[in-house]
């Protein structure tokens, strides 16, 4: 998702507020393609520790790739994004990305392979929002007051720039969870790029697909679902919860 933003802008929303306070915890996602198959299975590991939490997501796939991000943040009041690194190699990604975000110095580093096949490495500091949300998507997607905002990401171009991410409730839309019918709350993120670069990119193919993210809202929130590109110029893959699959004896 990060990987697929283009583009640079500024987002001028203030930071989420903390609703519900994040803690330890061990989920388990699946990974599919546009065409239902499973691509990977993921790891989602998140702790806390001296007012930080640290969330884990790695997804490994059947074809040997790997996708691994860990964010680290803090809560109090508000959520704060204090770092992230994102990896991203195997051939399931045209091209190989290792992201670092720095917060607190600006600080931002992105080393990939270019169509040569040529290690790259661009590095800038950068006057990074509080509203920063790379790697607290569906964190903060759960804490939302309103049914509309706009948050900052950095996206690699594989230069580093800032984008806004324009979030907008849908409405609710119908599931069942174990027969029981329920109702989850759909977002739709569109990635706003700004300036000639925002107009340019529609014309030439370079306007990253919508996401979406469903949350169940009550009594306390849970991510469900989401569909979005994990790279530039990608396909919507859709992530969901999966439970243990026991033997039948």
């Amino acid at each position: 998702m990060v990987a697929s933003l283009l583009g640079e802008g500024q987002a001028v929303a203030d930071p989420v507020s903390v609703r519900f306070s994040e803690g330890s915890l061990h989920g388990f996602l699946s990974l599919r393609g546009p065409d239902g198959r499973t691509l990977a299975t993921g790891d989602l590991l998140q702790t806390v520790a001296a007012g930080r939490v640290t969330a884990r997501l790695v997804f490994t796939f059947r074809d040997g790739s790997v996708s691994e991000e860990t964010a680290v943040f803090s809560q109090r009041g508000h959520f704060k994004l204090i770092s992230d690194h994102l990896v991203q190699k195997g051939p399931a990604f045209p091209r190989p990305l290792d992201l670092a975000i720095d917060v607190s110095t600006g600080e931002v580093t992105v080393r990939y392979t270019n169509d040569h096949g040529e290690e790259k490495v661009e590095s800038e500091r950068m006057e990074l929002p509080a509203d920063l949300a790379n790697g607290l998507i569906t964190t903060l997607l759960k804490n939302l007051r309103a049914t509309s905002t706009t948050l900052s990401m950095v996206a690699a171009t594989p230069k580093p720039r800032l984008v806004k991410l324009k979030i907008t409730a849908a409405g609710r839309d119908s599931l069942t969870i174990g027969g029981v019918g329920r109702k989850a709350l759909h977002y739709i993120l569109k990635v706003d790029i700004g300036g000639i670069a925002g107009v340019v990119a529609p014309l030439i193919g370079k306007q990253p697909p919508d996401s979406h993210v469903w949350i169940l809202q009550e009594p306390v929130p849970a991510f469900l679902r989401s569909q979005s590109p994990m790279f530039a110029d990608g396909p919507l893959w859709q992530i969901d919860l999966i439970a243990p699959t026991w033997p039948s004896r």
